[in-house]
């Protein structure tokens, strides 16, 4: 389960963008130039989340109860409860 939330941080200089688990009054730093990242966004879902995909529509599938969108990594809708049947891989 993700406790800590999800953001988007970019680098003014270059526009390099990273996804990091971030905690409160940290200050995260490009690697590369050592400049302070800006937050650009959070990702969703928001913590604390049992998925660790972000809802992006190749990470979602309809749930085959309810009909309603959930993440591929979960077992259990979470909009209903019910347990799903395994994803199909592609090859």
């Amino acid at each position: 389960m993700a406790l800590r939330q999800r953001y988007r941080f970019r680098a003014p200089s270059t526009g390099r963008e990273v996804i990091i688990e971030a905690e409160h009054g940290h200050t995260y730093r490009d690697r590369d130039t050592g400049e302070v990242l800006e937050v650009v966004g959070k990702l969703t879902p928001l913590a604390p989340s049992l998925s660790n995909l972000p809802w992006a529509l190749e990470n979602l599938m309809h749930c085959s109860s309810c009909d309603q969108m959930m993440q591929r990594d979960l077992n259990d809708c979470p909009t209903c409860g019910r347990r799903q049947t395994p994803v199909a891989t592609t090859a």
